[in-house]
């Protein structure tokens, strides 16, 4: 007979053969560990330094210089008109 059948006939509901215990897992996995150096860590993620706020002052006046670019530009575009750049291509000098 197999090890399972015999597992499964002595065992009342699903047989465990490896001594696996979800369970005892799961509350293992809840329980919190004491951490010494805890409270001294905890300035670091939060406030200041929280990751919402690392992110988002990474890069300061991006946003602000991305926006006056593109507004150059499209003023560049729609009202500079460049008559060197016109002569030279105009009078056949190229």
């Amino acid at each position: 007979m197999h090890a399972t059948r015999i597992l499964r006939a002595t065992t009342s509901g699903k047989p465990n053969i490896t001594g696996f215990d979800v369970r005892k897992f799961g509350k293992a996995a809840h329980t919190t560990r004491y951490d010494p150096w805890e409270r001294n860590e905890a300035w670091r993620y939060t406030g200041h330094f929280s990751r919402f706020n690392r992110f988002k002052n990474a890069l300061p006046g991006l946003g602000t210089a991305s926006v006056a670019f593109a507004g150059y530009c499209l003023y560049e575009y729609l009202f500079i008109k460049d008559e060197h750049h016109a002569e030279a291509h105009g009078g056949g000098h190229h």
